[in-house]
């Protein structure tokens, strides 16, 4: 099997600016997950979607390829992530390079292990009946607590819940698990793509992080708490085998 990991990283970021590239313990905050990459054995291509000459140069540098940057279209905040996807199969194909499987692992997320990489493919790769695989963890705000404002009163989110008591008066220990997505991987068979132009499909196998593995920093105070968690030696980041980037 071909399998191609795909690093999506803008270089527009309003809550952290530059924050795929800005320094964490030592690297650019890209080469973390770009290492994890590598050493995970899973992929034979490490393939960076950016729009920005400067992230590229780093990708590079970290042993990622950027074969083309991303069209500045469909690097919106807004931009959803089945565009460039598209766009990226699309261009590798022109190459005469195609792939059975892929991986979407988001540089934010930078204390994905190379062991948390193979883990979820060991769960993934025997599954030809699933489209996909997606990383989730048990939600702390549990929907069955969560309302919808209407004028001026509200409804509960969740109508198909008990009665007596509803869900929204019951101790948490007591609801149904749910499990919310976070950013620390995705991986799909590329015809999924094609077939239902989406990067899911229906039928997704549920990826259950540990620990910090589905961290994920996207304002101020996760990066502070990222560089908190290192600094204690409570979460671990890859081994980075390059020097650090200079400009």
């Amino acid at each position: 099997m071909r399998v191609v990991a795909f690093v999506p990283a803008r270089g527009g970021s309003k809550r952290v600016p530059g924050k795929n590239i800005r320094v964490l313990a030592g690297h650019p905050m890209l080469a973390y997950t770009l290492s994890a990459a590598r050493a995970s054995d899973v992929f034979g291509d490490l393939v960076v979607s950016t729009d920005d000459e400067t992230t590229a140069a780093v990708a590079r540098h970290y042993g990622a390829e950027v074969p083309f940057l991303r069209p500045v279209e469909l690097a919106r905040d807004s931009s959803p992530d089945i565009e460039w996807v598209e766009f990226t199969l699309r261009e590798l194909e022109r190459l005469g390079r195609t792939y059975d499987a892929f991986s979407i692992l988001r540089p934010t997320s930078p204390f994905r292990l190379p062991r948390t990489i193979r883990r979820a493919w060991e769960l993934f790769a025997p599954r030809r009946d699933a489209d996909s695989l997606r990383a989730v963890e048990k939600c702390r705000q549990h929907p069955g607590k969560m309302w919808v404002l209407e004028g001026n009163l509200m409804r509960p989110l969740l109508r198909d819940g008990p009665v007596n008591p509803p869900w929204h008066s019951m101790p948490y220990q007591a609801l149904p698990p749910v499990y919310a997505q976070n950013a620390s991987l995705e991986i799909a068979w590329t015809a999924t793509v094609g077939r239902t132009r989406t990067i899911a499909g229906e039928h997704v196998v549920p990826f259950i992080t540990e620990g910090y593995e589905g961290f994920d920093i996207n304002d101020p105070h996760d990066w502070w708490l990222a560089e908190e968690l290192v600094r204690r030696h409570e979460a671990s980041l890859p081994a980075v085998d390059r020097t650090p980037y200079q400009p």
